[in-house]
């Protein structure tokens, strides 16, 4: 049971961490656990979508891609270029004595292999959060984030994840909420029910 605990307080660690990569975008913050939120979300729709594929087994892959980040740090690209990180050592060490510590590491070790479909599915979900948050951020005027969009389309795997990287970048970020259409936003609620 405290090996449960600690593990608990260890990924709430990813709440703390922040994603790197912002500094250089000059825009822009998240934690490691928010973009693994809704990477997993984005895997689940993922695979929802794809034939054959296995919902649970990509949401739990998405959940824990980043999960050594506990241990290690995130890692932009530019730190990439001169730090190698051991993430299989640090999730042997963070997994070790958990009833379902074997899970966690082959979940990761199936992730950066990309060899299956879940494994493609969950690195796609993983760049269409990175592409999501770039939207947003190029929607809000950062002029750089729409070449770092470039590269980050260019890693997607399936056609599925290609499609919906197109349509994100074709949407407004505020369209889910702002709808400018209407005069609510002059006179208020209408107190018609159907509104």
């Amino acid at each position: 049971m405290k090996k449960l605990i600690n593990f608990l307080f260890e990924i709430g660690m990813l709440k703390k961490t922040p994603r790197t990569g912002y500094q250089f975008l000059g825009s822009g913050q998240e934690s490691v656990a928010e973009h693994s939120f809704r990477t997993a979300v984005i895997g689940y729709v993922l695979s929802l979508q794809e034939p054959g594929a296995d919902p649970l087994k990509t949401t739990l892959m998405c959940l824990f891609h980043d999960l050594h980040e506990a241990r290690t740090g995130d890692h932009n690209y530019v730190n990439k270029r001169y730090v190698k990180v051991n993430e299989e050592k640090a999730l042997r060490h963070l997994a070790e004595g958990l009833p379902f510590g074997e899970e966690i590491i082959s979940l990761a070790r199936e992730f950066n292999s990309g060899d299956t479909i879940e494994a493609s599915l969950s690195k796609d979900a993983d760049q269409l959060d990175l592409i999501i948050e770039l939207k947003e951020q190029e929607d809000l005027g950062n002029k750089y984030a729409r070449e770092w969009l470039n590269y980050a389309v260019k890693r997607l795997h399936t056609k599925t994840a290609k499609e919906i990287a197109q349509e994100i970048l074709s949407t407004d970020s505020t369209d889910w909420w702002f709808d400018k259409n209407t005069d609510w936003w002059v006179n208020g609620p209408s107190e018609d029910p159907k509104q």
